[in-house]
């Protein structure tokens, strides 16, 4: 399907999200892999949203896009994260990839298919270390190593591995190495995906093991990665904003239930009243709650503005204020999903807490999915940018 406006984007991700909703708690309960859902997804057009427009894309704003990722994770959040990366990926592409590559990406993009990630590795080495190697050979280079989490892997047409460049050095990998990305088709020979993620929330975004057991990758696939990070970009906001709509639409999605299960439940005996909603208790939890979801909301709207301000006019005081603009909504996001996902049971009352029910999927959404980016760092960066007015750090972790 080719999409014609921001409008019709929005429209086409709300009627997907109303068919994805249907089924989500179930889907969570028997861990069901949601094959036929992400065939919708690729089929709706919302994969090619950010192709540039001299490519013939829509380039929509970052403010479309974070509605779009809020509007289906308040409907299912692990199928909003499936394509987290898929977009993060394109705007590397956008970035660092040459003309012939934008072109060619571009193209698979337009006909459906679906990136997915291969980044994170297990310790001892720091998250910014990758022990995955890519190493020059005649024609291209050899890909070898291991991923974890690889969200979304299953279902890709093609999955990207962040690896350092080795250069055939027998050296281990540090924080410094080059890194590149290597776009992999997902038959190809030596990768294997393996369905072993035993997350307790998120538990169909399919995020499994990669193993790449010397990898052919042509140099038309591999995109510079660590150059992004030498000079202002809005590569790494972005990259927050997404996970910040997908906390974000678990706060609606859960405060929505939560009204739901209170039009079912019964009032206290001593508020002396027929509804629960007529509970002057229960009315100011409600109200609490509405206040951090809709800060929440707010934030994740003006911090997108921002990264499209800075997009439009990028220097380095602009990029950083989106940076800071987007680690403040991640902050209000992270305590607005928690308390959404916990207050619903308030509202709900005994009732709620049925396992048939499976209202505990909000939670343990939004518990392994903040877990991403520690909120206690994004504080630290927020605090010295405003007493110091230092910019944040530039990093590619997601």
């Amino acid at each position: 399907m080719t999409l014609t406006s921001a409008d019709e984007a929005l429209r086409v991700a709300a009627k997907l999200a109303a068919e994805f909703g249907a089924q989500a708690g179930a889907r969570d309960a028997d861990r069901t892999l949601p094959h036929d859902q992400v065939k919708a997804l690729k089929e709706s057009g919302l994969l090619s949203l950010t192709v540039p427009r001299r490519f013939g894309g829509l380039d929509v704003p970052a403010e479309v896009l974070a509605e779009v990722f809020r509007v289906i994770a308040d409907a299912d959040p692990s199928l909003a994260q499936i394509p987290h990366s898929h977009f993060v990926f394109l705007e590397a592409v956008r970035l660092q990839g040459t003309r012939e590559q934008q072109t060619f990406f571009s193209g698979l993009v337009w006909d459906g298919l679906l990136f997915a990630n291969a980044q994170s590795e297990r310790g001892p080495h720091a998250v910014d270390v990758d022990s995955t190697s890519l190493t020059p050979h005649p024609g291209g280079y050899l890909l070898q190593g291991r991923k974890y989490y690889s969200t979304g892997a299953l279902f890709a047409d093609w999955v990207v591995v962040r690896a350092s460049l080795t250069g055939g050095s027998d050296d281990a990998p540090t924080a410094s190495t080059p890194k590149a990305l290597a776009f992999v088709p997902r038959d190809t020979r030596g990768l294997d995906i393996v369905d072993d993620w035993d997350g307790m929330g998120q538990r169909t975004t399919a995020s499994g093991t990669v193993t790449l057991d010397a990898v052919d990758v042509p140099a038309a696939h591999v995109v510079p990665f660590s150059p992004i990070f030498t000079r202002p970009t809005t590569y790494g906001a972005r990259a927050q904003l997404w996970h910040t709509a997908i906390d974000v639409g678990i706060a609606t999605g859960a405060l929505r239930e939560g009204v739901r299960q209170a039009e079912r439940a019964r009032p206290h005996f001593e508020a002396g009243v027929t509804v629960a909603a007529d509970d002057p208790t229960l009315l100011a939890v409600a109200g609490e709650l509405t206040v951090s979801v809709r800060a929440a909301q707010a934030l994740l709207v003006d911090a997108a503005r921002r990264v499209d301000a800075a997009t439009a006019d990028l220097d380095e005081e602009s990029a950083a204020q989106a940076s800071v603009a987007v680690a403040v909504a991640k902050v209000a996001a992270v305590r607005a999903s928690l308390e959404a996902s916990n207050v619903l049971f308030e509202l709900g009352g005994t009732r709620s807490a049925s396992h048939s029910a499976n209202l505990s999927r909000y939670w343990r959404d939004a518990r392994t999915h903040t877990l991403h980016d520690p909120t206690r760092w994004k504080l630290q960066h927020i605090g010295r940018h405003t007493l110091t007015g230092a910019h944040p750090p530039r990093h590619g972790q997601l």
